[in-house]
């Protein structure tokens, strides 16, 4: 069995002592490395539940080195509990699905069965979006992104879930390494439940479902951001992504059913 390979390295400047996030590590991988490096202080580090790293940086450069090693096949995908059903069909912070009830019904609710819907309303946001980096800001939700009909990645996701939510498809965001994506970078892409399954689907199309490598899963952004800050001040001036597939890179064509690991 072919392994996939993934990385990221981040550069922070702590200009004064900070507690930051990271969720930057492989949902499933089958072995990994995590470096963090700091300033003039010490940098402590802790492993907390979901895959999550908690940082206590001093002032200074602070790096951080992560790289993995991932099967390419052969995890069987996990079902949806009722939990997470329950809170996929809930509005959230950038998916406001309760504001957009009545154009997701206008627009996609003769589409047919949930997998028909899903599919309408991904193929929609793909052809009326126009993806630009710089776009969007850290507060855009799917409202704005519809109205301005512009966005990147997180956008895009953001909106298919939303309308998915808004027409009681359960429907959240993962966080993904996803080989093939150029420029390579973190990117999200979302999820919907149909029949039980966890199905992924990306209105960008920038790269193949099938190699896709799970990092987190939430509700939107909020819940995957790849670093939170807690306290202090810091920039990120330095971010690298590499994500490279066990053997030759998929042919998708985005509109049969496919799931992440």
């Amino acid at each position: 069995m072919t392994h996939s390979q993934v990385g990221a390295s981040l550069g922070f400047d702590v200009t004064e002592p900070a507690e930051l996030v990271l969720r930057i590590a492989a949902a499933r991988p089958l072995a990994e490395t995590l470096t963090v490096t700091g300033g003039a202080g010490t940098v402590d580090v802790v492993e907390l539940p979901g895959r999550l790293h908690l940082v206590r940086a001093p002032r200074g450069r602070l790096t951080v080195t992560y790289t993995a090693e991932v099967a390419a096949s052969g995890t069987e995908p996990a079902g949806v509990t009722e939990v997470e059903r329950i809170v996929a069909l809930r509005p959230s912070r950038y998916c406001p699905s309760d504001r957009l009830g009545g154009f997701a019904a206008a627009m996609f609710g003769r589409a047919g069965d949930d997998t028909a819907i899903v599919r309408a309303i991904t193929t929609w946001v793909f052809e009326h979006l126009s993806y630009e980096s710089g776009s969007s800001g850290p507060t855009t939700d799917a409202a704005e992104t519809l109205l301005d009909g512009r966005g990147v990645c997180r956008d895009y996701a953001h909106l298919v879930a939303t309308l998915c939510r808004a027409l009681n498809v359960p429907a959240r965001v993962a966080a993904v390494y996803a080989p093939g994506l150029s420029p390579m970078d973190f990117h999200l892409v979302a999820e919907a439940a149909l029949d039980g399954r966890w199905t992924v689907w990306d209105a960008t199309r920038l790269a193949p479902r099938q190699s896709l490598i799970r990092i987190a899963t939430g509700r939107d952004a909020a819940d995957t951001a790849l670093e939170t800050t807690l306290s202090g001040l810091l920039t990120m001036p330095e971010l690298l992504i590499t994500a490279v597939a066990g053997g030759d890179l998929p042919a998708d064509d985005h509109v049969s059913l496919a799931e992440l690991a």
